[in-house]
């Protein structure tokens, strides 16, 4: 038998982060495991993330409901539509060359998606996001960064 030996430091870390999005996930009450994800929600999800590889504001713009938010561990606490795309998409969007999508997971409206994000500069880092959908539209994304968390910089900076 091999004995691992695992720091403090490293389990509040990753606890910080399960924590998170445990808090955000449904209650288990209101979850409904029967329902999966439809075709039609994955496909919004889907162009969502092609918006991005194609830096077509205007696609996204069509596709975030009006009454969207967006929050994220930056100090984003959902923000509107207009805050978005002046603090995320504007900002972002001259780092990042594509997205790759590892995994979609939902169920009726919600789903996590997980995914590499390569960068201008070649870089890679991956994050998971939480959308809720509602009429064919994005509305609410919750992103949980993947260390290091301040991108671009540390992203820009760190070996691949």
């Amino acid at each position: 038998m091999t004995k691992t030996t695992t720091s403090r430091r490293t389990l509040v870390a990753a606890g910080g982060s399960v924590l998170a999005a445990a808090a955000l996930a449904p209650k288990a009450a209101g979850a409904q495991p029967d329902k999966s994800l439809s075709p039609q929600n994955e496909a919004i999800i889907r162009r969502h993330y092609q918006t991005w590889n194609d830096k077509d504001w205007h696609a996204e713009d069509m596709l975030l409901a009006d009454d969207f938010t967006f929050s994220s561990a930056a100090g984003d606490d959902h923000i509107s539509k207009a805050a978005f795309k002046k603090q995320c998409w504007d900002t972002q969007i001259g780092h990042i060359k594509k997205f790759d999508l590892v995994r979609i997971f939902g169920s009726g409206d919600e789903a996590f998606v997980m995914y590499d994000c390569l960068t201008t500069n070649d870089k890679t880092f991956r994050n998971v996001e939480y959308l809720e959908l509602g009429n064919g539209k994005v509305r609410s994304i919750w992103c949980f960064f993947g260390a290091p968390s301040n991108f671009p910089s540390a992203v820009s900076a760190r070996p691949t």
